[in-house]
């Protein structure tokens, strides 16, 4: 299990708890206890607070994203379990650039499917896919989104890892699509 995904168990463990008691004990308490019992030799602490104290400081509009996007279940309807991981992945959505989308929705879907009930990770899917394409249509993007611009010795490697060939048939395929490097088009 990578670092980073034994942080989210945890503080979903901790956020669990934390709903459990109605928010009434420190969230970044729990998680604290929770580290020192369950992974003292956790290197990434830092991540796993940032997250629990996001989704505390930040509860009652993560929670309201959640409402929008699940209109059809009443929040104190949805399991603790995937209620907690919803607001993990809503958070990581809305509030962590450095994480990717793609990466902050499948870690939740992983989540849900092994703490949550058998439609857990289909749920938490539609929920934060739809958090996601209502940022896009917002024109909101996070840097850690965009498309990573190749250095030229990335370039380099990458086209000698493609080969020098080129299509008997210039017909554009999945092998050599029109824009392929070593494709000469007729001008």
């Amino acid at each position: 299990m990578s670092n980073r995904h034994l942080c989210r168990a945890i503080a979903l463990q901790s956020l669990y708890e934390w709903d459990f008691h109605s928010a009434s004990k420190d969230a970044l308490g729990l998680l604290r206890r929770n580290i020192e019992e369950f992974a003292p030799d956790l290197d990434e602490k830092d991540f796993a607070e940032r997250i629990v104290g996001g989704v505390a400081e930040n509860r009652e509009i993560i929670d309201g994203l959640i409402t929008t996007f699940a209109p059809d279940w009443p929040l104190q309807k949805i399991t603790t379990v995937d209620r907690n991981v919803l607001r993990i992945g809503t958070f990581e959505l809305m509030y962590t650039h450095e994480i990717p989308s793609k990466v902050a929705i499948n870690e939740a879907i992983e989540l849900a499917k092994t703490f949550g009930g058998e439609s857990s990770g289909k749920f938490v899917n539609g929920v934060l896919g739809a958090v996601y394409r209502d940022q896009i249509a917002k024109g909101v993007q996070k840097t850690s989104d965009l498309p990573k611009e190749e250095t030229v010795k990335e370039e380099k490697n990458r086209h000698a890892a493609e080969g020098e060939a080129v299509p008997a048939d210039p017909t554009p395929s999945e092998a050599f699509p029109t824009e392929h490097p070593h494709v000469e088009t007729a001008s």
